[in-house]
This record gives C-alpha cells, structure tokens and sequence, in this order.
C-alpha cells in the first residue's frame, strides 16, 4: 500500500512540475523537451544495453552467473520507461537509472536506505579492526533468533527455511 501511494503521489507530482514548467516555458517547448529527453533515454539504453548484454554474454561463457548485468538490465529497463514518460521528474529518475556512473550512486543509495530499512549490524565504533565480534544488532531487531536457545526453528518450533537438520537429530 505505501509504495502505490508513493508511485500516485510522485505522478501527481510530476505531472505539477510538467505543467507549470509547461506554463513558463510555452506548449512548443515543453513538448520539445519532453520528446528529446525520450529519444536521449532510448539512445542511452541501447547503448547501455548492448554493452550489458556483451558482458552477460561474456560472464556466462566463463561460466560465471551474470547477477550484476541482471540487475543492471532491470535498472535500465525501469529507467527507459521513466524516460519514455512524459514528465521532468520521471525523466530524471530514469536518467539515474540509466548513466552508468549515477546508476552506481543509485544503487548504493538504495542499499543504504534498505540496510536502515532492515535493521541490519552495524559498527559499535569507527575505530574498530573489522573483526565479526565488532559489528552488533540492534535492540529489539526481529531478524535476530536466540543464539542461546541452540535449537533451530521459529516461533512454532518448525524449522526454518534454510536450517539444516542432521539425520541424527530428532524432528520437532
């Protein structure tokens, strides 16, 4: 429900912007503009396109998984859709989603906000070594089981997707 009331609220949005931007500028103008910034998005993601798909294509006869080029082709692919439609703020949405430098940032933005997103360890201070034992949870975090119970499982006693069960150890 909140990302539906995100995408509704960024349309409303863009669609402000067009219009007022359409009122200073003229209807000829913004109609450019708007043109331009699709054909400079479909230009981009070819380019961009046939070079991740030349690298996939590479990492597969390596026998390698292509996971970065899959996730790069999704990233253009959304951004060639924000291009295609018409508004100013979609049209730099996709622009970041589609020059390869501002696709990293991006990217890495979007991991930052996901891990506080998640709740995920964090460093207890910055002057730490690296090890393991340095990084700590969250109180309260709904992702940490209870290491001192020693028995795998959820709150049902069924164990989890992902834990292992030895031959030896009696079903719960």
């Amino acid at each position: 429900m909140p990302l539906l009331l995100f995408i509704s609220l960024f349309t409303l949005l863009d669609f402000v912007v067009l219009f007022s931007v359409g009122s200073q500028i003229g209807l000829l103008a913004t109609l450019i503009l708007v043109l331009a910034t699709g054909f400079i998005g479909l230009y981009l993601i070819r380019q961009e396109g046939t070079a991740t798909l030349a690298r996939a294509r590479q990492r597969m006869a390596q026998g390698e998984l292509p996971s970065s080029e899959l996730l790069t082709g999704a990233a253009l692919i959304f951004g060639g859709a924000l291009l295609l439609a018409p508004g100013f703020l979609s049209d730099a949405l996709g622009l970041l989603c589609v020059v390869p430098g501002a696709r990293r940032l991006l990217a890495r933005l979007l991991a930052l906000i996901n891990l506080r997103l998640q709740g995920v360890a964090y460093r207890s201070s910055p002057g730490n070594t690296g090890h393991s034992r340095d990084w700590q949870r969250p109180e309260g975090d709904p992702h940490v089981r209870d290491t001192q119970e020693g028995q795998p499982g959820g709150d049902d006693g069924q164990p989890l997707e992902g834990d292992f069960i030895s031959r030896n150890e009696p079903r719960r």
